[in-house]
């Protein structure tokens, strides 16, 4: 697992509490992509396998992003559903319980590594 300062900068242009969330969303990617390394992209935290982008977070005001979240048949996709925003990507409201441990299952499932997740 790589560490990005880049993403550290990221990650410190948010008030304390946002910024604890995103470090522990960090840890919990890296935990279902243990092999990643961290990127930028699309002014985005990425965490990478090789030269494919494997997931992206963001902060925002009321939320934390993922992206690309595809759709599943396995069965996580019905712990993934109250979380949908829109076509590939997730939202969760900084308002209730992050599901940390969601999110590493989440992780492993799009990079591959976790198809029946």
């Amino acid at each position: 697992m790589s560490r990005s300062t880049e993403v550290d900068d990221y990650i410190a242009t948010f008030p304390p509490e946002t910024a604890d969330i995103l470090n522990r969303v960090r840890d919990a990617i890296h935990a279902g992509i243990p092999d990643g390394e961290e990127r930028i992209g699309y002014n985005m935290p990425a965490v990478t396998l090789g030269d494919r982008y494997a997931l992206y977070f963001a902060g925002w005001k009321k939320h934390v992003g993922l992206y690309p979240v595809p759709h599943s048949t396995e069965p996580i996709e019905v712990e993934i559903a109250p979380y949908r925003a829109a076509k590939d990507s997730v939202n969760f409201p900084y308002s209730r319980e992050i599901p940390y441990d969601l999110i590493t299952r989440i992780a492993a499932f799009a990079s591959g590594a976790g198809a029946t997740a």
